[in-house]
């Protein structure tokens, strides 16, 4: 019966069995080891790295073939690849991934995904989100895989305890493409010698640890001598720069001396012919005093002659603007007088006009009352009396009109001969007057 048990096994249910077993012991060991190791792993540490081919067999069972022009195609590449559009925060991943340099296989891509996740502490959220997409997983793997079944979900929880982990992998240097994944069952072996090799590798770990915190103690050395060596550069640098500022300000300096010494020694120069001249002009200065007095004498004399003369020029010119004045002033008023015989004449006329106007009415009346009269008979009598009252009222008007008319005209020429008399006075006046005042100023 056990015979016949065993026969009718499915043996992919075996491989998923032994995968998990063996996922199970290399993650037991790993958190066990890292925690008795007790610093950062590298990826030089054994159960890291036979951790990683682990995960790269569990990924790759049940995987479907993808047919080719070329050959056929069997990576864990793809169903990574699919995590980024499941899970938005694995893009960051995918994209440094391809941007590593060095990576030309799907494979050694998938194995820096892997070493990149475990850093992030994602890869157990990362493979859970392609679990439940069991739909999007047919594409990949086949109905018997072991990440279309539990066992692929048992692993996932399983991976969450490795967060616990701090790991610091070089992903950028390592030959991912050629690396061969085997996984060795001797680590998982216990026996006598590996309790021994047990104290070993904590005595080993304790050295380890001293041997990096020297070598950190180093490179801490390593930096601060060259940025030691940076400012002794630069201060070197900046004290040839002062140097050489130094000897441009020496020369300059000297320059400057010199040119100083030269402005002194003209300057010196410059004082002795001063000296000298001001010594030539008090001589002249002192003899055209001499001169001036000589001469200041007679111009006094002359300047009072010219004085008298002057003040009786300016007595006679005085008395001939007075005359001139009185002169204007008359010829103001006879104007005056010519505006003011102007303005009677034109009343005059207005009231000739008015007389005019008030005639031409009275002829109206006249003829508007001899129609009347025309027109009625029986007041003849008095309307004929009442035209001889009128026509006796248009002679007299008549008469005073001519009678005006005679004393404006007589008026008017004697107006004219009285101011081309006054006018004629006036310019003889003035005539006599400008030739006085030509002789006087002659």
């Amino acid at each position: 019966m056990p015979c016949k048990t065993l026969a009718t096994k499915d043996p992919s249910a075996v491989e998923r069995a032994n995968l998990l077993n063996m996922a199970k012991l290399s993650i037991k060991g790993l958190i066990e080891s890292a925690l008795s190791f007790g610093r950062t792993l590298d990826s030089d540490y054994p159960p890291l790295q036979q951790f990683f081919v682990v995960m790269e067999h569990c990924l790759k069972h049940g995987l479907k073939v993808r047919k080719s022009f070329l050959s056929y195609n069997k990576t864990i590449w793809g169903p990574l690849e699919l995590v980024e559009k499941l899970y938005p925060e694995a893009e960051e991943i995918g994209a440094s991934v391809r941007d590593l340099p060095g990576l030309k296989t799907p494979l050694g891509r998938a194995r820096a995904w892997l070493r990149l996740a475990l850093m992030q502490k994602k890869m157990a959220d990362y493979l859970r989100c392609l679990i439940i997409q069991r739909d999007l997983l047919s594409e990949f793997y086949e109905y018997h895989a072991l990440m279309m079944e539990e066992e692929g979900a048992v692993i996932v929880g399983l991976l969450v305890g490795l967060n616990v982990i701090d790991a610091n992998l070089c992903v950028k240097g390592e030959d991912l493409d050629s690396q061969v994944g085997v996984i060795d069952f001797s680590m998982y072996l216990k026996n006598e010698e590996d309790i021994g090799n047990k104290e070993r590798n904590v005595q080993i770990a304790a050295i380890l640890d001293q041997k990096n915190y020297v070598e950190e103690l180093n490179r801490q050395l390593n930096s601060t001598v060259s940025s030691l060596h940076s400012r002794v550069d630069s201060l070197e640098k900046s004290n040839t720069k002062l140097i050489e500022e130094l000897a441009i300000a020496k020369n300059n300096i000297i320059k400057l001396q010199e040119e100083n010494h030269q402005l002194r020694s003209e300057n010196k120069m410059i004082l002795m012919k001063t000296q000298q001249h001001l010594e030539v002009t008090k001589v002249d200065v002192e003899t055209e005093l001499q001169t001036y007095k000589h001469s200041r004498q007679g111009l006094d004399e002359m300047y009072n002659d010219a004085r008298r003369q002057l003040r009786d020029e300016s007595q006679l010119r005085q008395d001939v603007e007075n005359e001139l004045s009185v002169q204007v002033s008359m010829k103001h008023e006879i104007e005056l007088a010519m505006k003011l015989l102007e303005k009677d004449i034109h009343e005059k006329q207005d009231t000739l006009i008015g007389l005019r106007q008030q005639l031409e009415e009275v002829k109206a009346i006249n003829i508007e009352m001899y129609r009347k009269l025309q027109g009625c008979e029986d007041g003849l009598k008095e309307k004929n009396e009442i035209i001889a009252r009128l026509e006796e009222k248009t002679n007299k008007i008549t008469v005073a009109m001519r009678q005006l008319e005679q004393s404006d005209n007589d008026l008017l020429t004697q107006t004219r001969t009285i101011a081309m008399s006054l006018v004629k006075c006036a310019t003889s006046d003035t005539q006599d007057q400008y030739k006085l005042v030509k002789d006087i100023s002659f």
